[in-house]
């Protein structure tokens, strides 16, 4: 594949390689933008099927954390780890050992978090080698309870967008992926009386969801074709493709998962059809927020003020989208250039 041409494409400013054959690691940290600070973004753990893909996804994930700083006011640019291998057999100590050297070499350009495939352990093994980590077990640990606390206040924001009210009671609401942010994001919408419908590769775990909630289960599959008020793609990005987008059958999409359209097309295609798309680096920012918080000393109360305010940014996009006659997603990131180029001409 031709690197630079994807670099440019996605405005990325580094892109750097790393490999170590006695611990197994491969892995690409791609760095997007620092006009408002230095790279943060998580360290993602996946076991890719091609070389190319670890690299698009490294590039795709870092633009997407850029632009979620920058809306959520944050003083940071945007990067990702990625490394490559299977989160279920191939980590060990040793590799996150070297990980963390790999990382205390580009002297705070970028900061890691705990990602998809990755947890707070991890992160305190890579933590021995770098300062510049955070989400470890002493540093407030699991960032997921405030990402699932954003999407629930995107998705009150959508529904007081289309309906004029933010109520949840017996609202449809199909839920793809029920790990550590989708799991959150049930328990909060099921107190409020919202009808759940839930999926998940891990087949047992979400039935056991399911019982603590009184959700129903579907396929992974059939979950984006089902008929309901809010399509929250709560997993890995892509979810809405040329395969799926002719089959949803929802009038909002609000979810936890980066990069949620496979394209902007996608985009396109969803304003065409009616559906309010709420942009997911906005409404899953709650993560990032929760993560830079741990920068200055954390405070959980001030964390989750922060996190609320994530409903107005996004009820503000969408009406930003309506006034101007642009989709959402375009809405979302000229409010993110915006700040970004205006710190880079300072």
């Amino acid at each position: 594949m031709d690197v630079f041409p994807l670099m440019q494409e996605g405005g990325v400013e580094n892109l750097y390689f790393c490999q170590d054959r006695p611990s197994g690691l491969k892995a690409v940290i791609a760095i997007h933008n620092t006009a408002l600070g230095p790279a943060l973004g998580g360290t993602r753990f996946w076991n890719y099927s091609r070389e190319e893909e670890v690299i698009r996804d490294a590039v795709r994930l870092a633009r997407g954390m850029s632009y979620k700083s920058s809306v959520a006011g944050l003083n940071l640019g945007g990067g990702k780890g990625v490394i490559w291998g299977d989160p279920q057999n191939d980590k060990s100590q040793t590799l996150f050992n070297v990980y963390g050297r790999f990382i205390e070499r580009l002297g705070g350009t970028y900061i890691t978090a705990e990602d998809v495939g990755t947890t707070p352990q991890d992160m305190d093994w890579i933590a021995q080698e770098t300062r510049w980590v955070l989400g470890t077990s002493s540093k407030g640990g699991d960032p997921s309870p405030y990402t699932a606390r954003g999407v629930y206040q995107g998705i009150k924001a959508a529904l007081e967008f289309v309906d004029g009210t933010p109520e949840l009671k017996d609202k449809c609401i199909a839920i793809q992926g029920t790990g550590s942010v989708g799991s959150h994001l049930c328990r909060m919408l099921a107190r409020e009386g919202a009808q759940l419908i839930l999926c998940d590769l891990d087949d047992k775990a979400c039935g056991l969801l399911c019982e603590e909630t009184g959700a129903s289960q579907v396929s992974p599959e059939t979950i984006h074709a089902q008929e309901c008020d809010v399509f929250a793609p709560c997993a890995l990005g892509g979810v809405i493709n040329e395969n799926t987008i002719q089959e949803l059958r929802c009038r909002i999409i609000a979810g936890g998962a980066n990069n949620i359209l496979a394209s902007e097309r996608h985009g396109d295609m969803l304003e065409e059809m009616g559906i309010v798309y709420v942009p997911d680096y906005v409404s899953n920012a709650g993560g990032v927020i929760f993560v830079a918080e741990q920068l200055h000393g954390l405070d959980r109360d001030r964390v989750a003020a922060k996190v609320d305010e994530i409903r107005q940014t996004c009820y503000n996009i969408l009406s930003k989208a309506q006034s101007e006659n642009i989709p959402t997603y375009r809405a979302a990131d000229a409010i993110a250039e915006e700040r970004m180029n205006k710190n880079r001409e300072l």
